[in-house]
């Protein structure tokens, strides 16, 4: 069961912004930060309704990296089996 992942441009932006920001704390975190987080898309388009949190009125779920403080956010259209990555959450903005 596999899934469209469909990742906003503006997703690309902020994501490199806390790479950057991990890599001026350690040398290499940016780098395993990235890896992280492309685990979570790759979970996404396994299954997006499993393993995720979700809003308690809207269409929309997150999920974390196993050991960084980043959201993924995200909506599911069932029907269509996709998933559309609205904006990670560097900054805790849910």
């Amino acid at each position: 069961m596999n899934w469209k992942v469909v990742v906003l441009s503006e997703f690309y932006s902020d994501l490199e912004e806390a790479g950057d920001w991990y890599e001026q704390k350690l040398q290499g975190l940016g780098a395993r930060f990235a890896d992280e987080v492309l685990d979570v898309w790759a979970g996404l388009a396994v299954n997006p309704l499993l393993g995720c949190k979700k809003h308690p009125r809207r269409n929309i779920r997150w999920r974390y990296p196993e050991k960084f403080p980043y959201k993924v956010v995200y909506s599911v259209e069932e029907e269509k089996k996709t998933v559309v990555v609205i904006l990670p959450d560097f900054k805790n903005r849910i």
